[in-house]
């Protein structure tokens, strides 16, 4: 299939989350108690996980752009979405889509959420920085998120994590034969270990910094290794981040 078809398929999975097939970490494993204490379940008004986002400041969380439409509320300060109390629970007050988000083949696949009432910081939740600049990010990095950890099996509710390696974005253009522009690419080729669709808008986290958003993969495979693993490259975006962000300060 051409990538672009792929691009416009992949979102109609994404939104369908955990019930949808294929949407897992793959071959991951569950993410230790403590840690990762930045990540978000996206969730809509049924309380259904829908995407992954993370919180960058204490009122706003980073995600994907195709992530938008069902979003009510995010779920922070547990990796165990059978544990979501009101205190877990916060809505959405505004949000934020890039602009000139089309759809995932376009790219600019990035968005923020202003949350309605500030984040208390703590042994639970806890914010996790973004580049500064474009970095040089060491070949192992991770992607974690909610959903099943392999094809055809089923939802789980904790959260997974796996070790992804940067691949070139040279060699990943070829083997797409095209991407949009600012995108890096991580895992899901020549190994058996990378995101599916529910792993949307969840972070690729190189030396304790969110360099990654989920974007897509290809045709909805899960099994790979047939091409690369897609996210947008946050730091391309640092300047539209860092003007939303002023604005309420």
């Amino acid at each position: 299939m051409h990538p672009l078809h792929t691009f416009l398929l992949f979102p109609l999975l994404a939104y369908l989350g955990r019930s949808a097939d294929g949407s897992e970490i793959i071959n991951g494993e569950r993410a230790l108690k403590n840690s990762m204490l930045y990540m978000a379940s996206l969730q809509n008004s049924k309380g259904h996980h829908i995407c992954g986002g993370f919180l960058i400041s204490e009122d706003f969380v980073l995600t994907a752009a195709h992530c938008d439409d069902v979003i009510t509320h995010v779920v922070l300060g547990t990796h165990d979405l059978k544990s979501v109390n009101d205190d877990n629970k916060i809505s959405i007050k505004e949000k934020h889509k890039h602009k000139s988000f089309k759809n995932v083949g376009s790219g600019n696949d990035i968005m923020l959420f202003k949350l309605s009432k500030n984040v208390s910081l703590n042994g639970r939740v806890q914010t996790i920085p973004l580049p500064t600049s474009e970095m040089n990010t060491q070949d192992d990095c991770q992607v974690a998120g909610w959903g099943y950890i392999k094809t055809g099996g089923t939802a789980v509710d904790d959260l997974s994590v796996v070790n992804v390696s940067i691949i070139n974005l040279k060699d990943c253009t070829q083997v797409w034969g095209s991407l949009p522009a600012n995108v890096m690419c991580a895992g899901g080729y020549d190994t058996d270990k990378g995101f599916c669709q529910g792993d949307s808008g969840g972070p690729l986290v190189c030396n304790g910094k969110a360099v990654g958003v989920v974007s897509f993969n290809n045709n909805f495979n899960c099994n790979y290794p047939d091409k690369p693993n897609v996210y947008t490259d946050v730091s391309k975006y640092l300047p539209w981040i860092d003007d939303i962000l002023k604005c309420y300060k």
